[in-house]
């Protein structure tokens, strides 16, 4: 635990300066104690102490999260997990996590790094299904960032849409911004029920993805030209997050997510999950510092690809893989 402690101070701080260095020191360290990756690292006969660069560090498919219980030190010492989503019949992964107040505070602190003070915004969470049932990561940052907003108008809303409009038309003029932060299918059903919203300059509609079995799965950009319109905006802002990590990314349109300081993606042969590509599409692998007590180096079912810039883009989901409660549009 004071091996916690110190790391959860530098991602707090976000002292990262050298993020390859931390990386490297990380898998060493999870190498050793978390006793699942350390299996599947023997299985694959990877030495660790021959492990010299970020790109040769093997990824932990995630499916581990759903049957295996992975985290680094005693297990009995840990008493909490976030658990997915899933759809029905499925088996959902659990993230157990060493201290849900570091969590919360991560996780404010990567929304801020982006969009500044929360104090600067109402925040109104639609956010059915998720409130719905114990255990949603998505909904314990969503309470927080209420709480840490300090104003009387923000909330959690589940099927009220009338209510939720009465609260937009009371906000419009507000000096501060409006985040309406909602699961896809949520925004979608809000956009398509014919209520009529005020066209306001300060409103941030940001989608977390996941249809949830309620709707067909969209692209996108369907999603996206039925949401501008209807709330009256230029751009749909993302949150690209999941339960298996503790970090998230932000998009403020057209589907490109700015990577945190403690995220990085490494994209994968889509043939072989062993090669990380030259090629700038692919599976996405993505090291999370912020799961120090876990494992940070997860190969996801996402597929993706690095722009340019070093943006992130979502392009969907390999084949025969479970749907996922955040984030599944396909591009």
């Amino acid at each position: 635990m004071n091996y916690f402690k110190s790391f959860s101070e530098d991602i707090i701080n976000l002292r990262l300066d050298d993020f390859d260095q931390k990386a490297l020191e990380l898998f060493h360290y999870q190498a050793q104690y978390n006793q699942i990756y350390s299996k599947y690292l023997a299985l694959r006969k990877v030495d660790p102490f021959k492990i010299r660069s970020v790109e040769a560090i093997p990824f932990l498919p995630i499916r581990f999260f759903k049957d295996q219980q992975v985290t680094c030190g005693n297990p009995d010492q840990y008493d909490k997990f976030y658990s997915s989503s899933g759809t029905t019949g499925a088996i959902t992964s659990r993230h157990y996590i060493w201290s849900e107040d570091f969590y919360l505070q991560h996780a404010l602190n990567l929304f801020e790094l982006e969009y500044g003070k929360i104090t600067e915004f109402h925040v109104l969470a639609l956010l059915p299904a998720y409130l719905e049932r114990p255990g949603s990561s998505l909904v314990s940052m969503a309470q927080y960032f209420i709480e840490k907003s300090e104003s009387e108008h923000s909330g959690t809303y589940l099927y009220n849409h009338d209510e939720l409009l009465q609260k937009l038309h009371l906000l419009k003029d507000s000096d501060r911004k409006v985040l309406l932060l909602g699961v896809t299918f949520a925004l979608l059903d809000l956009a398509e029920g014919g209520l009529g919203f005020p066209k306001m300059g300060n409103l941030v509609v940001m989608e977390t993805g996941g249809m949830k079995g309620r709707r067909k799965e969209m692209i996108r950009e369907e999603v996206h030209t039925i949401l501008r319109p209807a709330f009256h905006v230029d751009m749909i802002h993302s949150e690209y997050g999941m339960t298996e990590l503790m970090s998230q990314a932000y998009s403020k349109g057209l589907g490109k997510y700015t990577l945190p300081p403690t995220m990085k993606v490494l994209i994968r042969d889509v043939n072989d999950p062993y090669t990380i590509s030259p090629k700038s599409q692919g599976g996405i692998n993505v090291i999370d510092l912020a799961n120090f007590h876990s494992c940070a180096f997860i190969e996801t079912q996402d597929l993706g690809k690095i722009d340019e810039n070093g943006e992130l883009e979502v392009l969907g989901r390999f084949d025969n893989s479970e749907v996922r409660g955040c984030n599944l549009m396909l591009n």
